[in-house]
């Protein structure tokens, strides 16, 4: 396919066949695999719900995930819990894979709130802004550098940074400049590219005459290519650049080569876009349907296990609808409140400013 590289790392064929790579292994084991295709199925119920809500009218938009589920699955698993995570607005199943509460999501595109969130600690904002998160990420892994948690000789005591962003995002002047300051500064930050081959309606071809992994190079840092509907090299390759960023060998460039089998949102149409031939090609490459493949024929899953999950993938569904009512509003008081940690004199003229136009205007302050 346009944009593959001949040295794309895969274990896992399309037709769900274990294969050896010369560099990378995948070191879990088969009760991890058995988890990782749990935790796919569970992400695209919560997926199909949130896009069924949108159409219901009870989020005002939604950006799918379908078809991605294994870049992100296998790449969260490969975090540990220092590590921080600045996503785009697609990664839900990471969110759910570190146990980020799923309401955040909801609430974000229902309108409820403005990303206040829990565990930002670990997991940011979703970010609306194509690839400003890059110089984020770098900021932030300079940051974690400059405090000492990188490098150390206990290796439990180092974090890294993984940064989420789409082919499109590659063609932005923040992500070029967060890979220059990356460099420059030896950041501990891995830049995780979902190549899913579409910036909303532009093809890969008209942002690219390389794989997209190539472009690391100029700036000085490893880019490599693995194949984004295969979890267990997704997770091996995550393992490896994760490795390297938290013991200061710097940044790294992943691209995650996939396909987006949905919208780029509820408000798109692929249709005016896509050829159904290329669409139903990637349909034979499934995440979910290859690493079926090979658990069952490892014995490892059955049509029991399927039903298992399948039951509470339906539980789920219905837990993630009877989240929406209970999602309230965040006033705009509170909004002021959380900005600073102490309010400025800017930001409470602000305030005061906004209190005066909504007493007028019969809004909720």
């Amino acid at each position: 396919m346009r944009g593959q590289s001949e040295d794309m790392v895969q274990l896992l064929t399309p037709d769900g066949v274990r294969v050896e790579h010369d560099e990378f292994e995948f070191t879990g084991s088969t009760d991890d695999l058995v988890g990782y295709l749990h935790d796919m199925i569970i992400a695209r119920r919560f997926d199909a719900e949130a896009t069924a809500l949108q159409r219901h009218g009870e989020l005002g938009l939604w950006t799918p995930l379908i078809g991605q589920e294994a870049a992100q699955v296998g790449s969260a698993h490969a975090l540990r819990p220092a590590d921080v995570v600045f996503p785009s607005y697609r990664e839900h199943a990471v969110a759910m894979v570190l146990g980020v509460p799923l309401t955040n999501m909801l609430s974000l595109f229902r309108g409820a709130d403005f990303g206040i969130w829990e565990k930002l600690e670990s997991f940011k904002n979703y970010q609306l802004v194509i690839g400003c998160q890059t110089l984020h990420a770098t900021g932030y892994a300079m940051g974690l550098e400059l405090d000492g948690a990188v490098g150390n000789d206990n290796d439990d005591d180092n974090a890294g940074v993984i940064v989420y962003h789409g082919d499109g995002a590659t063609s932005q002047g923040d992500v070029s400049e967060a890979f220059v300051f990356a460099a420059s500064y030896n950041a501990p930050v891995v830049f995780f590219c979902q190549n899913n081959q579409w910036a909303i309606s532009e093809p890969l071809a008209l942002q690219s005459r390389i794989p997209l992994n190539q472009r690391a190079e100029g700036f000085g840092f490893p880019g490599i290519q693995v194949d984004g509907n295969d979890v267990l090299a997704v997770k091996a390759v995550t393992d490896w650049a994760m490795a390297r960023a938290r013991s200061g060998e710097g940044p790294t460039f992943i691209e995650a080569f996939t396909y987006r089998m949905g919208a780029h949102t509820t408000s798109d149409d692929p249709t005016k876009y896509r050829e159904r031939e290329d669409e139903e090609a990637w349909k034979g490459r499934d995440p979910i349907a290859r690493l079926s493949t090979y658990l069952r024929t490892l014995g490892a899953v059955d049509d029991a296990w399927f039903e298992a999950v399948e039951a509470e993938a339906k539980e789920y569904g219905a837990s993630v609808r009877a989240e929406i009512p209970g999602l309230e509003s965040v006033t705009m008081d509170k909004l002021f409140a959380t900005v600073y940690r102490e309010p400025t004199v800017a930001l409470e003229a602000q305030r005061r400013e906004y209190a005066e136009y909504a007493a007028g205007s019969g809004e909720e302050a």
